[in-house]
């Protein structure tokens, strides 16, 4: 999934998706690549698991997998709290060093 997300068009996509399901053609429009290598990014978020995608007649309409993202928000969250309390601990010894000077 990171891997996914790393790329700031697949990015793009992800929050365009989170306002809700669109086709690969409106989600195409404000990228200056071909479609054929827009739809990698299609095929790489599909095979993250970040989106769904389904096709009807010519129309491929994506929309985001919200659970699958969810799992993304829950690891930073443990992240950021790990580093926040870390970042605690380095402020209460830098003013307990300095009070102690």
């Amino acid at each position: 999934m990171f891997v996914a997300l790393a790329d700031p068009t697949r990015r793009a996509v992800i929050r365009r998706l989170g306002e809700g399901a669109a086709s690969v053609g409106e989600l195409a429009e404000p990228f200056t690549i071909t479609l054929p290598s827009f739809m990698k990014h299609v095929r790489m978020l599909e095979r993250s698991g970040l989106i769904r995608t389904s096709k009807s007649g010519r129309v491929r309409t994506c929309v985001l997998n919200r659970d699958r993202l969810s799992l993304v928000d829950d690891w930073l969250a443990e992240q950021r709290r790990l580093w926040e309390e870390r970042t605690d601990r380095l402020d209460q010894f830098v003013t307990h060093q300095q009070e102690d000077q």
